[in-house]
């Protein structure tokens, strides 16, 4: 599976008063355009929105069964609903920075956990959908003035990307400007954990963008925002100075964001203007998919099923929407000071020093020229023998998309259209064994948006498992600084965590082995490890990275089961026998031979590790397999 990263600890103090149900309608907007000059040709495209005038496409009823109140906390942060009482271990998680207090509550209770489970507590893009209700008639009725907006988030792209579109058919229909903004929160990227590379490679594709947007005649405003909170009220004052009506925005389904967009959609109504939410990141919308008994899927194999016999049903789905229109060439004059915004540098918190901008640069170029460049060639040259290479770490067998993915430089749908269109078969699990593999890869990241919009408590430092809340981890920071640094005695792990630290990235068998390392060999708290990936990732994903240490840790959704703990050097012999990965990332081992690469101290070559700075490992696989199996049984079985 993609195993990518990000990190949130969102839970939000919301009063909710009332809540509308959602009545679906789809709409299917139609166009034709030539060649994109990449050799996708561009058919009709389904553009997707939660109500109103761009209609949503297929998310579920709410399903909640009654709607409680959610109320601030008293002022002594003790509060009387047993729903917000923290967990037991809930200092724990604080004390150890996984928890940032400065931004969210305390840990919730599994208590508060299962009241999402089971439909008693709204889920965030509930309240998007109300908020989308609430608003229809008026942001259907209501004229364009000066603008159209488009704002940018993770979808810095002009290829395929739906609010775009449409705002720019928005634009054109009215014959007004089409603006577009990014807003830089300093503040987002400290509590969402985003890497300083991650930044970086954002900051260098906003100059991309800004290019390409302005061989359009279209504006690109950029300007950062000190304080979180203010993102909303500043950017109505922006549409206010240039005049504009209407803005559009693709979904992001991280709760910060969706009970952001539904306070914005409110917000902008009672101004006079119109915010629309259009699904974009995944091929089918969440919500779309259900069991027979109207149930969201948890384990991926039946989901996978389901999501192909949809898209095969539905081949709108994998329809591109078009480039933008290009503005009328008075935009120039009239929105001057806009052509002329440079994009910044990265915020204090976020700052990477020249080598590095130099090093990320190199082994990252950015923008969605790049990523067309890179699906090409790997559809061209190693897609058909994917299922072959993918798990070997020194075999550049991946697609070394993942970044592309995550900053919205590449769309899922135009990869899961190349990918089958390089195919013998249109059926997205049939023909070449290596372009099933790679697409059934990609719809991981569907599958892990599913999971997170219908269980939003995973995006609150809660495991999809809330029962597993319950385990006591350890907290040692000693082992936990080897790990992060590769100075665990484990070759394999070193290797991985030095690659992480050196190129931003890792190989996603290598993020499997070093998850279920830290948080099953040394029993340290998988947030941990969930959290320093997304400070390091350049493809920082939240969804895929949470559900991926949630499947290592065993506490996530379609996990492997607890008592299945990897074993290191098994690992390291089966997917790098040779050593090769070792040798690159581990220098000190260079000149141990044969299969004492993956175990120098147990197999005689411990003196040449020794010699080289080396250290022994730091515990031992099978006492410490023992230690975790009665950890997590005691855990689950304490009832707290």
């Amino acid at each position: 599976m993609l195993l990518l990263s990000c990190f949130r600890g969102h839970q939000v103090n919301i009063s909710l008063l009332v809540f509308l149900r959602q009545h679906q309608q789809t709409r299917t907007l139609r166009f034709f355009s030539a060649m994109d000059g990449r050799g996708l040709k561009r058919k009709p495209a389904r553009i997707n929105s939660v109500n109103g005038v761009a209609s949503p496409n297929g998310l579920a009823q709410p399903l909640h069964k009654k709607v409680k109140t959610e109320l601030s906390s008293p002022p002594n942060g003790i509060s009387s609903d047993p729903l917000r009482t923290p967990h037991p271990f809930a200092a724990d998680s604080e004390k150890h920075g996984i928890v940032l207090r400065n931004y969210y509550p305390h840990e919730m209770s599994n208590a508060r956990a299962r009241a999402y489970i089971n439909n008693e507590l709204p889920r965030p893009i509930e309240l998007l959908q109300a908020a989308q209700t609430a608003t229809a008639t008026h942001r259907a009725n209501l004229p364009v003035k000066d603008a159209v907006v488009h704002w940018f988030k993770w979808d810095l792209r002009t290829q395929d990307n739906s609010a775009l579109y449409l705002a720019s058919q928005k634009a054109s229909e009215a014959k007004v400007p089409l603006i577009g903004l990014y807003i830089i929160s300093p503040e987002d990227f400290e509590a969402h954990l985003t890497a300083p590379v991650r930044v970086d490679f954002a900051l260098r594709t906003l100059r991309v963008l800004k290019k390409d947007l302005e061989a359009l005649d279209i504006p690109l405003w950029v300007e950062t925002v000190e304080k979180r909170k203010e993102i909303p009220g500043r950017v109505v004052e922006l549409m206010e100075g240039w005049g504009a009506s209407h803005l559009y925005a693709n979904m992001e389904y991280e709760v910060d964001e969706l009970r952001r967009e539904a306070r914005m959609v409110r917000m902008l109504a009672e101004r006079g203007m119109s915010m629309e939410v259009l699904h974009d990141t995944c091929v089918v919308p969440p919500g779309r998919l259900q069991t027979g008994t109207g149930k969201q899927y948890s384990v991926y194999t039946p989901w996978f099923r389901a999501w192909v016999r949809h898209v095969h049903e539905h081949k709108e789905l994998l329809e591109l929407a078009g480039l933008p229109l290009r503005n009328h060439p008075s935009a120039r004059e009239k929105f001057a000071e806009i052509f002329e915004c440079e994009v910044p540098e990265a915020p204090e918190n976020k700052k990477i020093s020249e080598e590095e901008k130099k090093r990320f640069k190199a082994l990252w170029p950015a923008g969605e020229h790049e990523a067309m460049k890179r699906l090409s060639k790997f559809c061209d040259e190693a897609i058909g023998k994917y299922g072959q290479n993918r798990n070997i770490p020194a075999n550049p067998g991946t697609s070394n998309l993942s970044v592309h993915f995550a900053s919205g430089t590449l769309s899922t749908r135009t990869a899961v259209r190349m990918a089958r269109d390089r195919n013998n078969t249109k059926k997205l699990d049939g023909g070449n064994e290596g372009i099933q593999v790679w697409i059934s890869e990609v719809a991981w990241r569907d599958f892990y948006k599913h999971v997170l919009v219908h269980w939003p408590y995973i995006c609150m430092n809660k495991p999809f498992k809330p029962e597993y809340s319950n385990i006591e981890w350890s907290y040692d920071l000693k082992q936990f600084n080897a790990w992060t640094n590769g100075r665990t005695g484990f070759p394999i792990v070193d290797a991985a965590m030095r690659q992480l630290n050196h190129m931003g990235w890792m190989h996603n068998r290598c993020r499997m082995i070093v998850a279920s390392f830290l948080s099953k060999d040394l029993l340290l708290d998988w947030r941990m490890g969930e959290k320093y990936f997304m400070e390091h990732l350049v493809d920082g994903d939240f969804a895929s990275n949470n559900c991926g240490w949630g499947f290592a840790a065993s506490v996530g959704v379609d996990p492997q089961p607890y008592f299945r703990i990897f074993n290191p050097l098994l690992q390291s012999e089966k997917f790098d026998p040779e050593g090769e990965y070792i040798r690159k990332w581990v220098p000190e081992l260079k000149g141990v031979s044969g299969k004492a690469i993956h175990d120098p101290y147990g197999r005689g070559a411990g003196a040449i590790a020794s010699k080289a700075g080396y250290p022994k490992p730091i515990v031992e696989h099978k006492a410490a397999r023992e230690t975790t199996l009665a950890a997590y049984k005691r855990g689950i079985d304490s009832g707290l």
